[in-house]
């Protein structure tokens, strides 16, 4: 099955900042923390980057943690006028992939990413974390993924069919691998191999719950129904909808894997 190229991949997602929002389930608290406390954070004051920060759900629990300053590294020219609204002059913001953005070295604490670092060249992007962290810095990159990796739940089982047949994202990892976030020896040997030590890697579990536009919007915000025309895209969300007002009785109740990396630099 095709895949989604990483470049098409990051300027999907700002057509609908507020749609995007309201469907993404947001960012777990325990993850934000735990990346918070891996050992580089220390409280207000500690220099942060995050690699692409989306609408900000991440962005907001690591200033409410005391990142200052934050760097954002935004490609999406939509979501970054998104978060320039958002949070003004309380974070720095380039504009680039993370790839092709000048990054001062050794700047940084800690380097983060949620949900994102698919759609970043692996071995490039975390030669560039190596590089604009400090000796000692640490890097937290996680990912949070619908279902517990058994059976899929009954609204997988309703709505699958409408997606058959559509291009995949990186995320459903390699051919013959477990799905990308949780490809644990390939995520750990890349850091390894990148330059990193203690690399640790967790996963959490965790529920979420939508009403049926809320669903609608989860689904819209995915880039292999993002990317179709407007038409086809309209149909499957309007019968997701549907599906969840009528067999589900207007509330989905989903589990969520958030699968969290950790490692530092040497000092």
């Amino acid at each position: 099955m095709p895949r989604i190229d990483r470049t098409e991949g990051r300027q999907l997602f700002g057509a609908d900042t507020a749609a995007y929002d309201l469907g993404r389930p947001g960012q777990p608290r325990p993850a934000c923390t735990r990346c918070w406390s891996s050992g580089a954070a220390s409280g207000p004051g500690t220099s942060v980057l995050e690699v692409g920060a989306g609408t900000g759900q991440a962005t907001r629990r690591l200033l409410e943690l005391g990142a200052d300053p934050i760097v954002v590294v935004e490609p999406n020219p939509s979501l970054a006028e998104h978060l320039e609204e958002l949070y003004g002059d309380r974070l720095e913001l380039v504009r680039a992939s993370l790839e092709e953005a000048y990054l001062e070295p050794r700047r940084f604490d800690l380097a983060a990413a949620a949900s994102s670092f698919h759609w970043v060249d692996e071995q490039v992007g975390l030669a560039r974390l190596f590089t604009v962290l400090r000796p000692g810095g640490w890097c937290a990159i996680w990912w949070t993924l619908f279902g517990d990796g058994g059976p899929p739940d009954p609204f997988i089982v309703a709505t699958s069919p409408l997606l058959d047949g559509l291009d995949t994202s990186p995320t459903k990892g390699e051919e013959g691998r477990p799905r990308h976030a949780l490809d644990r020896e390939r995520r750990v040997a890349a850091l390894v191999a990148a330059g990193f030590v203690d690399v640790g890697h967790e996963l959490a579990r965790w529920e979420a719950q939508w009403d049926s536009e809320g669903i609608r919007a989860l689904y819209g915000s995915f880039s292999p129904i993002l990317r179709l025309d407007e038409a086809d895209r309209e149909r499957i969300l309007d019968e997701i909808a549907r599906i969840a007002s009528d067999e589900f009785g207007g509330r989905v109740t989903r589990v969520l894997t958030t699968s969290l990396y950790t490692a530092r630099k040497p000092p």
